[in-house]
């Protein structure tokens, strides 16, 4: 599958949610939801909450209930790039601060700064 880098630099392509809504599977769904309302001490959390087409979903797209209200992504469409990566603010302290827990994606930004 082809990466889905999300404004932030997280693959979408890679994420559990994300996986299961494109394969249609409601059961796949239900145990993500399970397997994060335990790792995210998030109990009311529900397969319908996590339905996502990705961050990069067109107005009206499904998203998430995080990425919904993600204020990076906010920020990103608000200043239309389409990745911080090539945001003029690279490296704000909205970004550093979902970066400190996310090396991955802190390395796919520099990988496309670098481009």
């Amino acid at each position: 599958m082809d990466k889905i880098i999300g404004y932030c630099g997280l693959n979408c392509a890679e994420c559990p949610a994300y996986l299961a809504t494109q394969s249609g599977d409601p059961a796949a769904l239900e145990r993500v939801a399970a397997e994060w309302r335990v790792a995210f001490n998030a109990p009311d959390m529900t397969a319908e909450s996590i339905i996502c087409d990705g961050c990069l979903a067109s107005i009206g797209g499904r998203l998430a209930g995080y990425c919904g209200m993600c204020e990076i992504r906010a920020c990103a469409l608000e200043r239309n790039v389409v990745s911080c990566a090539f945001c003029t603010d690279y490296g704000c302290a909205k970004l550093e601060g979902f970066l400190a827990g996310a090396p991955n994606a802190r390395e796919t930004l520099e990988q496309l700064r670098a481009a």
